[in-house]
């Protein structure tokens, strides 16, 4: 077998824009880095909650109406950080897309503040005399439409950075030899994560709730502000790196070059010349598959040819590159797009469970609806319920992490690991019973509803303690802390190192696609509900509505989901883990 050596790098290939000589990076750009996500974190989760009612109540939008939007805005936050990623890589270098990216979603910030401060961004009150209200103009919905999206735009070229970013802050030569260096950054970075959802979920929310939306609004336009300006004020000091070629790009490739040599005639003799890259382990392409021969020869045909060379005088040059990567890609290349194509049943088995995830408007509604008194005095916001996810979420990891594996590993007398396909499996179960208790709950609130005659008004308070909601949050954080952290894991674990960038990646477009799901079964739902002049399941006065039986579907799905993930389980095989324990006791 002839193979030919490749010596470009499909990679992400960096190089310093600075002279090394120059004293840049190191601790202390970390905290402007931080904060720069931090305060971002802070102002967009602080806006999300809430947006429901903002839209319900000053945009006079039906529930399925609000929802869809908020679907969207959602889906299209979770989907540019991947934009971002391809532009930092191919295009700009990390510190151009943050700083530019900082300044987007400031301005998107700004334009959502100024829909509450002048009238004529947003449609008038409704007339109470003659219970009418005026929908939003084409206008006024293009310029909310305008600020969500920048928003979105500006955050996803944040996230997609930022941690990356930070990380090259630690290259310089002192930090690459103390070990523990990185991993003290991520915790820190994580940390930081974790305490600006907090105090975006409750205190920029309460704001929202005590002070209107004028004021509730312009906080977060101050938080990004600050996060701008916290991020330029190093700027001399960081290493700035620019990158050449992303993954995503290579992978691309490995498309185009598929199509365009898909008439190319394939024969397994010993003549057949494949391109690598210099210095790979990988020289040919491997036959490893689960899938039986058809399948196998699927991916041949699919992939494969991409990497064969047809005519060694045309298709690379003295060196041995590719004169043309996208009519010629390299074994590692094509390696790299059938291990994502091979986690791609896996990786879909999360999207009924962000669809429970991403259930925002109806719980916010839900709880708006009962009593949230703790005391006298203090009133819990609606949407600051959902911090009782985000501290579930903490406890799972802190109980799993530092009580159950210890004290498994003691009682079995051994290490104990439950696999990652075990601890989705765990998820999407708790996320099942999250939906059926939500379902028990909301059947009832109701039933309260309707027997202190409050059908006809669904902005009364039912007398129901709101801490009846709190069961349903908690599971929902303990699916979540579950299922997602182990996909993550998964993708980690499964890719080769040189994708780590597009495994971190992963669960955001599933969050992206997810939102899409949830906005097709959201009108689905609505559309078949009110078949033959209903009141639909999820109707705008949740006391006439039945969302305890729009749940019910989405226990359903989740139940379905919890057998489709078995089944791709066992197609996927054992894990990379597992083959190595297996070789290793081969060996023995």
């Amino acid at each position: 077998m002839e193979n030919c050596s490749d010596g470009k790098k499909t990679m992400v290939e960096e190089e310093p824009l600075l002279d090394k000589t120059n004293k840049k990076g190191g601790f202390r750009t970390l905290p402007f880095i931080i904060a720069n996500e931090a305060f971002e974190k802070m102002a967009t989760y602080g806006l999300m909650p809430n947006m429901i009612l903002y839209l319900m109540k000053q945009y006079h939008m039906e529930m399925t109406t609000a929802s869809n939007v908020l679907f969207v805005w959602s889906a299209t936050t979770n989907f540019m950080p991947l934009v971002g990623a391809i532009i930092a890589d191919s295009y700009l270098d990390r510190f151009y897309t943050i700083g530019i990216g900082s300044v987007i979603c400031l301005m998107g910030m700004i334009l959502l503040w100024l829909t509450t401060i002048i009238p004529q961004a947003r449609p008038p009150p409704c007339d109470p005399s003659i219970d009418i209200c005026s929908s939003a103009t084409i206008f006024q919905f293009t310029f909310l439409c305008a600020s969500l999206g920048l928003i979105s735009i500006g955050a996803g070229g944040i996230r997609s950075s930022s941690l990356a970013f930070g990380a090259n802050q630690l290259e310089n030569g002192d930090f690459q030899r103390k070990q523990g260096v990185k991993e003290s950054y991520f915790s820190w970075y994580y940390a930081s994560y974790t305490f600006s959802i907090l105090i975006a979920l409750t205190c920029v929310v309460y704001i929202q709730d005590k002070m209107g939306w004028g004021v509730g609004f312009a906080v977060p336009a101050v938080l990004m502000l600050l996060s701008v300006i916290s991020f330029y004020l190093a700027s001399p000091f960081y290493i700035k790196f620019k990158s050449k070629t992303s993954l995503v790009t290579g992978l691309l490739q490995v498309v185009v070059a598929s199509y365009r040599n898909r008439h190319l005639k394939l024969s397994d003799n010993a003549h057949t010349v494949y391109h690598y890259k210099s210095g790979s382990v990988l020289v040919l392409p491997s036959r490893k598959l689960r899938c039986g021969n058809y399948l196998y020869q699927i991916y041949y045909i699919l992939l494969y040819i991409a990497c064969i060379v047809k005519d060694p005088q045309k298709d690379l040059s003295a060196d041995g590159r590719a004169t043309n990567p996208w009519s010629l890609c390299s074994v590692d290349q094509v390696e790299e797009l059938k291990s994502l194509l091979k986690v791609v049943p896996i990786w879909s088995t999360g999207m009924i469970m962000s669809v429970n995830i991403s259930q925002n408007s109806f719980p916010v509604l839900q709880a708006s609806s009962v009593d949230r008194h703790i005391t006298s005095g203090f009133t819990i916001p609606a949407a600051s319920f959902s911090t009782f996810t985000v501290i579930s979420v903490i406890i799972w990891i802190a109980l799993y992490d530092r009580v159950f594996l210890p004290l498994a590993s003691r009682v079995m007398k051994r290490p104990v690991h439950i696999s990652t396909q075990t601890r989705m499996g765990i998820g999407i179960f708790l996320s099942f019973l999250a939906m059926m208790v939500t379902a028990f709950v909301e059947n009832i609130r109701r039933g309260l509803a309707s027997k202190q005659g409050y059908l006809d008004y669904p902005q009364a308070t039912v007398q129901m303690s709101a801490m009846w909601l709190v069961p349903q949050y908690c599971l929902t954080g303990f699916a979540e802390a579950s299922n997602v952290i182990a996909q993550n894991e998964f993708y980690f674990s499964e890719f080769p190192r040189s994708m780590s960038s597009l495994a971190s990646t992963l669960s955001g477009i599933g969050m992206c696609l997810a939102n899409l799901v949830a906005s097709l079964i959201l009108n689905s739902v609505d559309t078949m509900s009110k078949a033959g002049g209903h009141e639909s399941w999820i109707s705008s006065n949740i006391n006439k509505g039945h969302y305890d039986y729009y749940y019910l579907v989405l226990a359903g799905l989740s139940l379905a989901n919890l057998i489709y993930l078995i089944v791709c389980s066992k197609a996927y095989g054992p894990l990379r883990e597992e083959r190595k324990m297996a070789e290793e006791e081969d060996e023995l």
